[in-house]
């Protein structure tokens, strides 16, 4: 017989009662679903919106000149070498950058392990990122180094390298990126026109607004991996307490510290409305890594001295140059003039208009008790051979210079061919040497060439290959003052 629902009225009291509770449950279910699919959207619109700050360049630009920069950074510091930290840095930060807001650009990511004990990590251009062995160390667990490597895939994807390098650019006058020197390219961009890879590239030099966007956006990337979005605030709070009191650390020399910080990073994690306990914290892969880094030689620097020594220390040995002063001297030769920091010495060659500029102890001793240059600049001019009015008179007369350069330093090569720069408005070439540096091991030698009616004007930047940089920013300075008289 087939069943029939019998209106209420005939129903017993017992059963209209769980009918009813029966109807308010479905209800409260109803309204509880409404409310999910209404609210969650207002909830994900409440994060903080960014937008990428002015940039000239194209995405593609990042791409292929941080590619450059890339190999570049492989040469200049000591990397860890440890496939399985690569690795594991590797998938970490794939995980992350699924969740960035990329805009559509598909970024090759590289993420590399330096030797390097100091608490830091960058990011170039175009995904390649290299984070040194002491942020692994210093870090407690997992969300904390991704919150790290969250803020720095979040500098790529907000484009804050290139957004530098385009103020940089307009500040110049369009002439180029470090004190007017890296303007007029052939391959009509800015990036690999003698830029370094560090805290005085300007690709790397965040402001404060950019930083705390990172902050925002790492925070971000975090909570939609599954982290506990806190972590990132945790990591840099650690560092300023362990660190109060003494030098800050190396990465907020390269990452200057947003006012508000912290509670930025904690309005931002109201905003998205998670509960940050319940996000990820460790994982038996992170404590894998830690303990392989931790296992990993050490690689010492050259320990920089205060004291100025009197007699040039012997070649080989590890020179210990004092850091150069922010105070300059001028510097006038008959046909340019220059400055130069006040605490280096000055070396005339009596031959000619040619000059050294070195820091003490950057002169040393060869094994016939000559002088030999390891750190500092070397400035001369030389008559070229052929027409100076052709063309390319330009690009001879720096091969004649370099040749003549080699025959004198038969271990000197070019490391980087050279590229179109201006120096003081003046058209002129800038090249890459390697040489053996007479502190040992290799130096970096960077050449710009100008040429001008009394002959070729070079100046030869050198400081051994592992400590480069800590010099660039010096070598800049004294080239941007560079004024040519006549």
């Amino acid at each position: 017989m087939r069943k029939v629902s019998l209106p209420s009225i005939f129903r017993s009291p017992a059963s209209q009662k769980r009918a009813t509770a029966v109807h308010r449950g479905a209800n409260r279910l109803a309204l509880f679903l409404c409310a999910i699919l209404l609210f969650s959207p207002v909830l994900r619109a409440q994060r903080t919106q960014l937008k990428a700050p002015w940039n000239t360049f194209s995405t593609d630009t990042d791409i292929k000149e941080g590619k450059l920069l890339a190999l570049q950074a492989q040469k200049q510091y000591v990397m860890c070498n440890e496939p399985k930290i690569d690795a594991y840095l590797t998938q970490l930060g794939l995980r992350l950058a699924a969740k960035l807001p990329a805009r559509g650009v598909q970024y090759p990511w590289e993420f590399h392990c330096v030797n390097d004990k100091s608490i830091n990590a960058f990011a170039l251009p175009g995904g390649y990122v290299f984070v040194n062995r002491g942020a692994i160390e210093a870090a407690d667990n997992e969300s904390q180094l991704a919150g790290v490597m969250a803020h720095e895939l979040s500098h790529v994807a907000l484009r804050h390298g290139t957004s530098q390098a385009s103020k940089a650019q307009l500040a110049q006058g369009a002439v180029g990126i470090l004190g007017g020197l890296f303007g007029n390219s052939t391959s009509g961009t800015l990036l690999t026109q003698g830029v370094v890879v560090g805290a005085g590239s300007v690709l790397l030099r965040y402001s404060r607004s950019a930083e705390t966007q990172a902050d925002v956006m790492g925070t971000q990337v975090l909570f939609d991996t599954g982290y506990d979005p806190r972590a990132m605030a945790q990591f840099f709070e650690k560092l300023q307490a362990e660190t109060s009191g003494k030098n800050p650390p190396q990465f907020f020399s390269d990452h200057p510290n947003p006012d508000n910080r912290l509670e930025r990073v904690d309005e931002e994690i109201e905003k998205l409305g998670g509960d940050p306990t319940k996000g990820k914290r460790d994982s038996a892969e992170f404590e894998a890594a830690k303990r392989l880094v931790m296992a990993l030689p050490v690689v010492k620097k050259p320990v920089v001295s205060t004291t100025a020594g009197t007699a040039a220390p012997v070649a080989g040995s590890v020179p210990a140059p004092v850091a150069a002063s922010p105070h300059n001297a001028a510097y006038e030769a008959n046909s340019y003039a220059l400055n130069y920091p006040d605490n280096w010495r000055k070396y005339p060659d009596p031959s000619g208009e040619g000059i050294s500029f070195a820091p003490e102890n950057g002169v040393l001793q060869d094994s016939k008790g000559n002088g030999a240059l390891a750190y500092g600049m070397i400035v001369g001019v030389t008559k070229p051979n052929g027409d100076t009015s052709a063309s390319d008179a330009l690009d001879t007369a720096t091969q004649q210079l370099i040749g003549t350069l080699q025959q004198a330093n038969p271990a000197m090569k070019i490391s980087r061919k050279a590229s179109h720069v201006r120096l003081n408005g003046q058209p002129g070439l800038s090249t890459y040497l390697s040489n053996d540096s007479p502190a040992g091991g290799q130096e970096t030698d960077w050449l710009i060439t100008v040429l001008r009616p009394a002959g070729l004007y070079y100046f030869i930047c050198v400081a051994p290959q592992n400590v480069y940089t800590d010099y660039d920013s010096t070598f800049a300075a004294i080239l941007d003052s560079v004024r040519f008289q006549k």
